[in-house]
Order: structure tokens, then sequence, then C-alpha cells
């Protein structure tokens, strides 16, 4: 495995090219690429490697060529206008309750610029023409300053079923705390114990974070899980701060010292306003 054999491998040289297009012809720049793609032909070159990258060179370079690209293009093209959903996320942030004043003409703008795509058009993308009319959209948002029905009738029209979900709730976030597994809490505990810290919570200490976030929530603006990661933040701030120093210590988080770090914040709403 030592062992160096000299390998041709090839490469292909294009030159960086940026182009500041105006909107709606952002394609060109990706159509330039391909063009200097083409003109610039692939170059051989000779390199010494060890035999298990030499493997990995070769099975690269026999599997691209095994690989028929236009196939691979109009397959996806194909499942994308049968099977493709698109999620529209935030999209209260477009909608505006007092027509054509100030920034909510540029909003209803962006609105009539999204209809024909989710009414159903053909796009040009680099791959090819693909048509949208059987692509699935679902756009979400909070709408907490603007409502549904402030969107523009036509747009609202391509929406036909809404649902309304529920705020999460105390189980929710002790669910989101330890299921997951990248969850807030793992994190934390790999964060310190990256200073040779054992960091611990207890299940009370869990259950009393996921009551003040539900609490924080009600009383102020309802973030969802957000509010989690400002909390731990602040409940840990300390330990974190302190953490080269206590290499080697076990740390246990619990109830009482949730509520020690939290009762000024949580008495004064203007505090937990802006802190939390």
């Amino acid at each position: 495995d030592e062992r160096e054999v000299e390998l041709e491998t090839t490469q292909q040289n294009i030159p960086m090219v940026e182009i500041f297009s105006a909107s709606g012809i952002e394609e060109m720049d990706i159509n330039i690429k391909d063009m200097f793609g083409n003109i610039f032909p692939k170059r051989t070159r000779k390199r010494k490697v060890k035999i298990p990258e030499a493997l990995q060179i070769i099975a690269r370079e026999e599997a691209q060529k095994l690989v028929d690209m236009d196939m691979v293009t109009k397959l996806a093209i194909e499942r994308v206008e049968q099977s493709g959903i698109i999620f529209l996320d935030e999209i209260d942030k477009i909608a505006s309750r007092d027509q054509f004043h100030g920034p909510d003409v540029s909003r209803e703008g962006v609105q009539r610029d999204l209809l024909p795509i989710v009414e159903g058009s053909t796009v040009t993308t680099k791959y090819g023409m693909v048509k949208t009319d059987h692509i699935l959209f679902i756009a979400s948002g909070a709408f907490y300053v603007a409502k549904p029905s402030d969107l523009i009738p036509e747009l609202q029209g391509r929406f036909p079923i809404r649902v309304e979900l529920s705020s999460l709730s105390k189980e929710d976030f002790i669910r989101i705390l330890t299921e997951p597994q990248n969850a807030l809490l793992k994190q934390n505990i790999a964060l310190m114990a990256t200073e040779d810290v054992t960091l611990e919570f207890e299940h009370d200490a869990v259950e009393k974070i996921a009551e003040i976030a539900t609490m924080v929530n009600e009383r102020t603006e309802n973030i969802g899980a957000r509010r989690l990661h400002t909390i731990m933040e602040k409940l840990l701030e300390d330990y974190s701060f302190d953490a080269p120093e206590l290499k080697g210590k076990k740390i246990v988080i619990n109830a009482n010292y949730v509520m020690q770090k939290m009762e000024d914040l949580l008495k004064n709403e203007d505090l937990s306003r802006y802190i939390l």
C-alpha cells in the first residue's frame, strides 16, 4: 500500500468567469461556463500516487465513463416534473396589508413573479426546460402581522388547502431536547466534553427548560423551538466561559439550578423579552 505508481489523470482547466447579470438572466453565467468547458479541451498529466489513492482515481474515472449524463439529465427532469415538491418558506414576508405603499409594491411584484411558476409554466434551467404544471407547491408562514388573505387573490387561489399548526407544547420541547440525533442537550454535552468536562442534565431540569420555553413563547413572541437556543445559552454561559478551568470535573444540571439562573429573567418581562 505504501508503493507509488505513476498515473495519467485528466483535468479540465476552465477560467473563472463571473457575470453580474440583471434579474431574470442568471442562467447566462451558467451557459457561458458550459461554453468555456467545451472550448477548453481536457488535459492529461502524470502523477505519482500511492496504490490506495490510485485505485480511487481509477475507479472514479471508469465510473464516469459508464454514466450516460444525457440519460441522467433526462430522467432527473422527468422526476422533477412528475414528482417534484417545492417548499416556499416564510411566504408571509411578501404579503402586504396596505397596498401600494412603500415596500409593499415590491412585495406584490414578488408575488406576481411567483404566480406563473405556481400556476404552471416552463422554466429554463441549466439542464433544459422544466414544466412546473405537476410540481407540488407547499407554502408556509407565521402570519403574525399579515394574513393569508393579504396575498394577491390569484396566488391565494393556487393554495386551496390551508392548515393551521398548533404551538409547541412542553412535551414537544422535551422531545426536541432529547430525541433527535443532534439534540441541543447532546450538542452541549459534546461541546463541554472537548474541554474534558462531563455535563449531565437531570430529567427535572429538562422539564423545567421546556416549561420555561413554553412560558416565554406564550408571554412574548412565539418563535417556536428557536427559543431553546437562547435559554440553553443563558443557562450554560458561566460553565462555557470557565470550561478550561473545570477540566476533569462533572457538572450536573438540575431543576433548582435552572430556576436559579432564570428566575430573575422570568420575573422581569422586559428582560425576558430581550434576553430570552
